[in-house]
């Protein structure tokens, strides 16, 4: 206990002392602005447990000092830190271990060594409720109840490049048939971070999967800029698609289960906007029953993202999707307006949203809505909120119609709660 309090004590005094000690002349190098410590940083300022540097900032774009990174971190190290944010002061003590030691503040030759694997993960509870109406006559209610489990573990390489990947394991809580909550490795991919670009290898989610495609995609993707970036990718990418979910169980007919995949894209932000631009080309069979040419292979995806933050609760985004082959449900598009939004860091926090959707499934592989679903148009209205940390319950309502044919109707109550670790 002593012993632990004169640590506290000495690197406070220490730290204190610093600014006029060393601030004329500071011996150590900068910190790369790529540097994963930024980001550990960032989060532990955000948590409340380091105050950043001088005014809370970085002092703006510029880079700063491995000695000044030191100073906030022998802060940190001061503090009962527990859980997630101990791995992240432990990790980041590790790194600059020398600064600290000339600092004064003591790092074993152990802690050098660890959590160069990180884990992050959430489990989750789904509920969804599903009402479908044909030409005046309501079915049955169709109710599911899922669970999952998702882990994503992280491992640095070096500085500049990580190892990710997620596993997935669900399971139907009316149901044990099946493989049923059999553990899915779903995404591996190596990711290397530079100043001005950034390298992904391996199966990881596609790009646009918040509006085009929410699957997985194996090949490579390059990212070059800042502020604008210009965005590459080629491969192939899995094609459980709108077709196949749908026509698969009605036909005769065996659909693929991935396609070669190209995009390309310019995306960037400036001020309180955020847009872009993407080009997808996709060579599948998947989309040939919207067609009347059926020796059609290769489709052109072109679409637009725009989103603008009025002030901090109030923001809007969309996006519209046109796929110029097909002849039905050829485009997909999204209009949302939010309010503030649920924080699962900060207990209390909450938002809420209305949209306006329209999914043609000639213009998406896999959709990442809940409640509006591919082949249909209508509103949503939805509500979020953190109870606790990292405890985040989600409630949504969508009320639509086939995008074809306006007898089809469908109403969905979607509910779940994550538990963030």
């Amino acid at each position: 206990m002593k012993k632990t309090l004169v640590s506290a004590l000495t690197t406070a005094l220490v730290v204190g002392a610093a600014s006029t000690t060393f601030a004329a002349a500071n011996p150590f190098s900068d910190v790369p602005a790529d540097h994963w410590a930024y980001d550990a940083v960032s989060q532990l300022a955000a948590d409340g447990v380091i105050e950043g540097y001088g005014d809370t900032t970085f002092k703006g774009n510029r880079n700063i000092t491995r000695y000044e990174m030191a100073q906030m971190v022998a802060k940190a190290m001061a503090k009962n830190t527990s859980g997630a944010d101990k791995a992240l002061v432990d990790k980041l003590a590790a790194e600059f271990a020398e600064e600290l030691n000339n600092l004064g503040v003591r790092v074993s030759k152990l802690e050098r060594n660890a959590d160069m694997v990180k884990w992050n993960g959430e489990a989750r509870y789904t509920y969804t409720s599903v009402r479908n109406e044909a030409d005046g006559y309501k079915h049955k209610k169709d109710n599911s109840d899922k669970a999952l489990l998702r882990l994503e573990p992280t491992a640095e390489v070096n500085s500049h490049w990580k190892v990710k990947a997620r596993l997935d394991a669900q399971t139907d809580m009316q149901s044990d048939t099946g493989d049923d909550g059999n553990v899915k490795l779903k995404r591996i991919w190596a990711q290397g971070n530079y100043k001005n670009f950034q390298v992904k290898l391996g199966k990881f989610a596609s790009y646009n999967n918040d509006t085009f495609a929410d699957t997985e995609f194996s090949g490579a993707e390059i990212a070059v800029g800042n502020k604008v970036k210009g965005i590459l990718g080629a491969g192939r990418l899995s094609t459980t698609s709108i077709a196949n979910s749908y026509w698969s169980d009605k036909e005769d007919k065996t659909f693929v289960d991935k396609a070669n995949y190209q995009y390309l894209a310019v995306a960037g932000k400036a001020g309180k906007l955020d847009a872009g631009i993407h080009w997808h080309r996709i060579s599948t069979e998947d989309f040939e029953y919207w067609l009347t040419n059926d020796d059609t292979k290769t489709f052109n995806i072109f679409g637009a993202k725009l989103g603008y933050q009025f002030d901090k609760n109030i923001g809007v985004k969309g996006f519209y999707n046109h796929n110029n082959k097909v002849d039905y449900y050829k485009n997909a598009y999204n209009v949302e307006v939010n309010y503030k939004g649920a924080q699962k860091e900060n207990k209390g926090t909450w938002g809420a949203w209305v949209a306006y959707r329209h999914l043609g499934p000639g213009a998406l592989v896999k959709s990442t809505y809940d409640v509006i679903q591919p082949y249909y148009k209508g509103w949503e209205i939805g509500v979020n909120y953190t109870p606790f940390k990292n405890v985040v319950g989600t409630l949504r309502y969508g009320h639509s119609k086939d995008i074809e044919l306006d007898n089809y109707k469908q109403k969905i109550l979607f509910g779940r709660v994550q538990f963030f670790f």
